[in-house]
């Protein structure tokens, strides 16, 4: 998405500028998140927000009345300056390059491991040891997702690299080895 990279980039690097002289990073890194999780749980509200009909003076008072009492005022005035540049229909991937950025500079490895099932705090504790291992990096931040088609076991990425620990991988390997 190299484009819609050159139009997130800047928005994103401002925000993190302006939080870094405020001493707001990790504060903005976790509000950042939940705004990104209420935005994705919601298909309405992006839908809303990204809709050429509504006048960017209705989008900005959604945005105060939704999230007036829940996220910083720095962040509440980035939305609305989003709003007023008519960007406030790509804020998803705004906010997502933010936390890119701010991995980067943080020097924080994301890592996504796929499971079966919910994974426990001591299963999280250990994966994230021998992804930290795997990945070469000391700080590690994991993303955990549910996919009961894989069985049993998890598939772990971290950049380039994939673990694929998973049973229906297992399954699928046995099925070749014994076709041949």
């Amino acid at each position: 998405m190299p484009l819609l990279n050159s139009v997130t980039t800047p928005y994103a690097e401002a925000l993190l500028q302006v939080v870094s002289e405020n001493d707001q990073t990790e504060e903005m890194v976790k509000e950042v998140k939940q705004l990104l999780s209420l935005i994705n749980d919601s298909p309405d509200l992006e839908k809303t927000l990204s809709s050429p009909v509504l006048e960017t003076d209705t989008k900005k008072k959604i945005i105060i009345e939704i999230f007036s009492e829940k996220i910083n005022s720095s962040l509440l005035n980035f939305l609305k300056l989003l709003a007023d540049r008519q960007r406030i229909g790509i804020v998803s991937s705004i906010l997502d390059r933010f936390l890119e950025i701010y991995r980067e500079n943080s020097n924080i490895a994301l890592a996504t491991v796929t499971s079966a099932v919910e994974l426990t705090d001591d299963q999280k504790g250990l994966i994230t040891k021998k992804i930290i291992n795997i990945a070469g990096t000391e700080k590690l931040e994991l993303v955990t997702k549910i996919d009961p088609s894989l069985i049993g076991g998890f598939v772990a990425s971290v950049g380039s690299k994939v673990i694929d620990a998973s049973l229906a991988s297992q399954i699928r390997k046995l099925g070749l080895s014994l076709s041949k």
